[in-house]
């Protein structure tokens, strides 16, 4: 038997490859399937089943397109939701025989209500491992209110009461030998405070994650397990009803988004359809020259994630410049999020734009040393930590607002347009996709600070606030 974890960085998120005699599954995969279809025929293996731990929130799943394309039957755990394909809807405690191998089906209610774990159970009838999707991590546990957004009379406090009982009816009376396979690590928008390990075994979760503590009583659980909480992202109940009802083939998003377009055709597009210019270049690249109006979200960091936050609507048309030959990567890490509607990519790049005579705009960066130098010469400055508010409260610059870049487009107005900002984030990721989007929108004294409040706790030149432990990542 092999059980292998796909882990993908920029979405804190684990798939599962599992194979046995012949025989694999899938659990949870990402919308992109063809790796998992190479993996099955490398090693002469059927892809069997596609198991879907629930109807996932933060990134589009490939169980449409994988069923499509191997004759795999998706399974979800127990659910009444009306689906746009094929499904098998499993009971409660369900066997599903993979090769000698079996999965169970363990319905445990409270991140949603579908939400299902998988026992795996091995050739010699051992259990050997749970893959509990968003139900539970390691360090954490799913977060129950997202499920709200989606049926109206559901409430976090009743989803963290199921929560509650999956928890302690169903995995906590399991054998504490059992490898614990969550669907995200740390990073991820669906816990609060995961761990960067991503496994670990049941019984060192038993006696190190909050939740399970042995003595919490339901209404300590429904308190802990909420405290701590922000908003989600805007594009989450999207992507669930992609989920639930289907999507386009990523064939068909990856062949339209993948036009070249000249920067003729490219500003033609830009004019008359009202697309997003999103400019996936590194942040002090960007910085130095770029088409006006557009946004930066480099793909080097957690692109797909930031687009979902910052995009409200997945059905936006957008517009890429890229580094060359990353084109299919920005389309793909869109799509994972159900970004569909890419227009097509700048040819050449920004520097055929440039080339060609257009417009550019620049942003101006600052080293800390520079702007300790400003703030000795005597004037105040205003400075803005964009960071998120459990950053922020865990230690600042003394004296600096907190304009989180998750809230941007409701808390744009907190910001003057006629002052002058010094901006940062943690390293200056955040601090230029920040800068740019409020620069498209016609704030034009906004000044990046290289390197971030890393840089600027490094050199010791800055009043930091006393370090404050954060009891939420989010």
């Amino acid at each position: 038997m092999l059980v292998e974890q796909i882990y993908t960085g920029c979405l804190a998120q684990g798939a599962y490859y599992i194979e046995s005699d012949g025989e694999a599954a899938i659990i949870d995969p990402l919308r992109e399937v063809d790796p998992y279809i190479k993996k099955a025929e490398a090693r002469n293996a059927k892809i069997k089943y596609v198991f879907e731990t629930h109807f996932h929130a933060d990134f589009v799943s490939g169980h449409v397109d994988l069923a499509k394309k191997t004759g795999a039957s998706i399974v979800f755990g127990p659910t009444g939701m009306k689906m746009g394909f094929d499904a098998i809807v499993a009971e409660d405690n369900q066997v599903f025989q993979l090769g000698n191998a079996s999965i169970k089906v363990l319905h445990t209610p409270g991140h949603t209500m579908e939400s299902a774990c998988f026992l795996l159970i091995d050739e010699d009838g051992k259990e050997h491992g749970i893959f509990t999707g968003d139900t539970l991590f390691i360090g954490d546990v799913g977060r129950p209110d997202l499920a709200q957004k989606v049926i109206a009379d559901l409430t976090q406090e009743k989803l963290a009461s199921h929560l509650f009982d999956s928890l302690r009816n169903k995995i906590m009376p399991l054998s504490d030998e059992l490898i614990v396979y969550p669907a995200h690590g740390a990073g991820s928008a669906c816990g609060k405070n995961m761990s960067k390990e991503t496994t670990d075994t049941l019984g060192n979760q038993k006696k190190t994650n909050y939740a399970l503590r042995a003595d919490m009583s339901r209404e300590e659980f429904v308190k802990e397990v909420l405290t701590g909480l922000t908003p989600p992202p805007g594009y989450f109940p999207q992507n669930v009803m992609l989920n639930i009802q289907g999507y386009d083939s990523i064939d068909s998003i990856l062949e339209k988004g993948q036009r070249a377009l000249s920067p003729t055709e490219f500003e033609a597009a830009a004019n008359e359809t009202g697309a997003v210019v999103l400019d996936t270049r590194a942040p002090q690249t960007f910085t130095q020259g770029f088409i006006p109006n557009s946004i930066n979200i480099g793909i080097d960091g957690s692109f797909a994630v930031w687009v979902g936050t910052l995009i409200p609507d997945v059905k936006q048309e957008i517009l890429i410049i890229a580094d060359e030959g990353r084109e299919e990567e920005v389309v793909t890490r869109l799509a994972r999020v159900g970004y569909d509607h890419t227009l097509g990519y700048l040819k050449g790049g920004f520097e055929a734009w440039k080339n060609e005579g257009h417009e550019v705009d620049i942003i101006t960066s600052v080293s800390v040393d520079e702007l300790a130098a400003k703030i000795n010469e005597g004037p105040e400055l205003n400075i803005l930590d964009v960071r998120k508010a459990s950053e922020y409260n865990s230690e600042h610059v003394i004296g600096a607002e907190n304009v989180p870049l998750d809230y941007i487009n409701q808390n744009m107005s907190a910001v003057n347009k006629n002052k002058t900002y010094y901006v940062h984030c943690a390293g200056g990721y955040r601090s230029m996709i920040f800068a740019s989007i409020l620069k498209a929108r016609g704030y034009d004294n906004l000044i990046d600070i290289k390197g971030g409040f890393k840089d600027i706790k490094d050199s010791g030149k800055f009043n930091i606030s006393d370090y404050v432990c954060p009891t939420t990542l989010l």
